[in-house]
């Protein structure tokens, strides 16, 4: 089904506020927002994450008495526990919310290792919260989809969260938004570059998406094996928590934190605990895109997301910005020879190259590997 159908619907329920945060299965919906309503008026922002996201709905139906739509990835749905039932519910406040998620993980559909559970536990998560679905699927017609909805609107309009989950391929895109910037480096330029200049018992903790494929790719390329790296492919936002919590049980050994500007931003508090403990042997490093890349391409915070900024108010000892490869090679040397907690925010081209392989061990592997890198070195 065409997106544009869907927001046809949505208009006609009243619905003319859009958030979230962006999601490969929901490319279709994303990229006809993009195209629709860009992301700098107020009927579409990209949130922070999909509890900030929930917020923002409250808001609006709070200021308009008109429901919001949030999409999101199922993943997702455990930021945004917390609002829906504490805020949204009707034993609470009784604020209405269209939630659009996208099914990663379905059973009987291949998928990446972090998505089985949550993929498992989808419709019955819903249940629990006692938020009314449907499943959109790619076969699902224009007409049965109006009738199924007719049934979620009569449940926004008792004042209650409702759902469509949709499964893989299910929502289309006739529209071609452009997305991208001007910066010249790439992501796996950048990794690279720093993974040949890191020393030989330095840990890397990379952030889900892309940049984790990457630099497992680069390791194979370089000959270098895994077991230094570990590949956080679930968990977005979370990579700087990982790589302290390494970093104060590890005080002689450096560790990176590869990071990314979205990822980063879903939970920009752990910015302010970094800064506060101020581990010296820790370089955190976030490659800003001003995208969503790996779901899409949605611009993050419009682009305009101040990372050095943030690290220096937040306490970060050395903080560097690098937009080339030698303004990264003096960022990286600068960073290693300061022997405190550093920051560089790294400027980067949007995309990735289009056969960019996945890793090819498992997690659990991973883990295994870098435990006994870290106790055998």
């Amino acid at each position: 089904m065409d997106a544009q159908h869907l927001l046809a619907a949505c208009k006609d329920a009243g619905i003319d506020f859009f958030t979230g945060v962006p999601d490969s299965q929901l490319k279709g919906l994303c990229d006809t927002l993009f195209a629709t309503y860009g992301v700098k008026g107020k009927q579409h922002i990209v949130a922070a994450n999909e509890g900030n996201a929930i917020g923002l709905c409250a808001g609006h139906y709070l200021a308009t008495g008109r429901p919001g739509l949030c999409y999101m990835q199922n993943s997702g749905l455990g930021n945004a526990v917390n609002p829906i039932a504490s805020l949204m519910d009707s034993q609470v406040y009784g604020l209405p919310c269209l939630l659009v998620v996208g099914w990663r993980g379905e059973p009987g559909v291949h998928d990446e290792p972090q998505h089985v559970k949550q993929g498992q536990v989808t419709l019955a998560q819903l249940e629990l919260l006692d938020v009314p679905y449907m499943v959109l699927d790619k076969v699902m017609t224009d007409e049965a989809f109006d009738a199924a909805f007719a049934d979620l609107r009569a449940h926004l309009d008792a004042g209650r969260t409702a759902a469509i989950v949709v499964k893989k391929g299910a929502l289309t895109c006739s529209m071609k938004p452009q997305y991208g910037n001007t910066h010249a480096m790439t992501r796996e330029e950048a990794v690279g570059a720093i993974a040949r200049l890191a020393g030989k018992r330095d840990v890397f903790v990379s952030t889900t998406g892309k940049l984790s494929r990457e630099l497992f790719e680069l390791r194979e390329a370089m000959q270098d094996g895994h077991d230094r790296d570990f590949l956080t492919v679930g968990s977005m936002g979370h990579a700087s928590m990982i790589a302290l919590g390494i970093a104060l049980e590890q005080p002689d050994r450096r560790v990176w934190c590869l990071d990314g500007d979205g990822a980063a931003l879903m939970h920009l508090g752990a910015m302010a605990v970094l800064g506060q403990r101020k581990p010296a042997n820790l370089i955190h490093v976030v490659i800003n895109n001003a995208a969503h890349e790996t779901v899409g391409g949605m611009p993050v915070c419009e682009g305009a997301l101040n990372l050095t900024g943030l690290a220096m108010v937040s306490g970060y000892r050395h903080v560097s910005r690098a937009s080339n490869e030698m303004e990264l090679y003096q960022a990286v040397d600068a960073a290693m020879a300061a022997s405190e907690l550093a920051f560089i925010e790294v400027l980067c081209a949007a995309g990735a190259r289009a056969d960019l392989g996945r890793p090819t061990t498992t997690p659990r592997e991973n883990r295994d590997a870098l435990m006994k890198f870290i106790q055998e070195s």
